[in-house]
């Protein structure tokens, strides 16, 4: 092992993801003195979660995921986590805004393109909850823009494959946003590593795996990182410590050996989409569609049909079909699972388990789903499709968190968690949706919990206004704040929809 004693950066992340890329950029912009080094296990960036086939790319704003707008007892649908969502994904403009502006993204167009966001379903009670969920949405000014319909007529010219075919007796209903969003994170996270490559305090460091970190006495974090190729150890000292390596993220935080981590654990799930790139298909649907789950399933289960545009070519994905793998990453190893249980989170893993038998259920039935099953669901959302113009890909690899609830009983939870330490040196991203969409979000909650001194005493909280125009705003509180943001970012990003 060399230990490089004179390398001591400022910030040391871990992973070369979307998560790590968008924080790394941040601090840059805040104090571009910080020496900051980053370690990625792989031989490139964003090549996990953050990779465009591994994700559905939707940019998560809450105008179409239905799981976000539960129905209350009495009928009313609660919009409030939607609304969170929503405004997460305000930051993630402005922060992409202000680097567009800065240079240090070239063309917005290889990363985000308009595409509008459609929730459809058919059945009368299911329309009935599509309709008072637009009744709450449209009246918030956020959602004011949300368009609904029960016409087939309508909806057609919205979503064309989704209703050629379609049973005409079927009643069916949509809501429509035309202002969503695609998004790829893979092409997004290699545009910011590529800026932060050309600053020399930078360091990045590839096919490199963090093998040690560990406390010293004077308070530092020592990391080692192995290069995978030749098996040289480098270490370096850092007073903080980002972990930002997806589904990894829960075996370093527990290496660390950080008290606060101690009970939490992963449930690993897996997924699979069908592609279809055929461009005479592909050129007939511009939306992100999304239904709504079956009854008893989780979260994860959503169906939808997606448009993604990769590479500046078209191409749909259906899904997702989930599975269960003991890997953490796609990359990872079988073990991962295995060796992530101790004899502090067990009994929270165990717990945790026994109360979501429905989902382990799901989960087995999806495992054994054939081919010919999953084409099945295609139908619903595309009634002339065609198995041969559809092709199975894998997507990436998402590990849930179980943390602590009361005691030792575990809680299993489908969002996204940042986990610290009490000194705030090391703070670590679990869990996976809505993932990488909220990466700005995440990134201005490390800078506000860890770095708490710099926005009271140094220059940080002036820059920040600067990068987020709308910093300390309540854009569901202030409509005419919103309007105007969003108009701006609209603007500089391209996105504006077709009038």
């Amino acid at each position: 092992m060399t230990s490089l004693s004179s390398l001591c950066p400022d910030i040391v992340l871990i992973g070369a993801g979307i998560m790590s890329s968008t924080l790394a950029a941040l601090l840059r912009e805040l104090d571009p003195s910080l020496s900051m080094v980053m370690f990625e296990t792989l031989a490139d960036c964003g090549q996990e979660s953050s990779y465009a086939w591994n994700n559905a790319g939707t940019g998560h704003a809450g105008n179409c995921e239905l799981n976000y707008t539960p129905q209350r007892a009495d009928g009313s649908v609660d919009i409030s986590k939607a609304l969170a969502v929503n405004t997460e994904f305000d930051l993630s403009r402005q922060l992409w805004a202000h680097w567009v502006r800065a240079g240090r993204i070239a063309d917005p167009a290889a990363f985000v393109q308009p595409c509008p966001h459609i929730s459809l379903v058919w059945g009368a009670e299911n329309m009935a909850f599509l309709k008072a969920r637009y009744e709450a949405m449209v009246a918030h000014h956020c959602f004011a823009d949300m368009e609904y319909t029960d016409d087939p007529a309508v909806i057609a010219h919205w979503a064309p494959l989704a209703m050629a075919g379609r049973d005409t007796t079927q009643p069916v209903a949509a809501t429509r946003i035309k202002e969503g969003t695609d998004v790829n994170f893979g092409s997004l996270t290699h545009a910011l590593t590529a800026s932060l490559k050309t600053d020399r305090n930078v360091s990045i460091h590839y096919n490199h795996r963090v093998t040690g970190l560990t406390r010293t006495e004077d308070g530092r974090w020592r990391v080692t990182a192995t290069d995978t190729e030749n098996g040289h150890a480098t270490t370096v000292l850092t007073r903080f410590v980002f972990i930002g390596a997806g589904g990894n993220a829960l075996p370093l935080l527990q290496k660390s050996g950080i008290p606060e981590a101690t009970q939490y654990a992963g449930f690993p799930v897996s997924g699979l989409w069908l592609r279809c790139t055929a461009p005479t298909i592909t050129r007939q649907h511009h939306a992100k569609v999304y239904g709504k789950a079956p009854v008893g399933s989780p979260p994860m289960s959503v169906p939808h049909l997606d448009t993604r545009v990769i590479d500046g070519k078209s191409c749909l994905l259906f899904g997702p079909y989930a599975g269960f793998s003991t890997k953490f990453l796609k990359s990872g190893s079988w073990t991962d699972y295995f060796r992530s249980i101790t004899t502090k989170n067990i009994i929270p893993a165990l717990t945790a388990g026994k109360d979501n038998l429905d989902l382990l259920d799901y989960l087995v039935k999806q495992v054994i789903q054939t081919k010919e099953a999953r084409f099945r669901a295609l139908l619903d959302f595309y009634p002339n499709a065609r198995p041969e113009d559809w092709s199975k890909v894998v997507a990436g690899q998402r590990v849930q968190i179980i943390r602590p609830d009361s005691g030792l009983h575990g809680k299993l939870r489908f969002g996204t968690e940042l986990v610290k330490n009490a000194d705030r040196s090391l703070v670590a991203v679990l869990g996976a949706s809505p993932g990488a969409s909220i990466a700005a979000s995440v990134a201005l909650q490390v800078v506000q919990g860890c770095f708490p001194e710099r926005l009271v005493e140094g220059d940080w909280l002036p820059r920040l206004r600067q990068v987020f125009p709308a910093y300390g705003v309540d854009l569901t509180q202030d409509a005419a704040a919103c309007a105007t943001l969003r108009r701006d970012t609209a603007q500089v990003l391209g996105i504006a929809s077709e009038t």
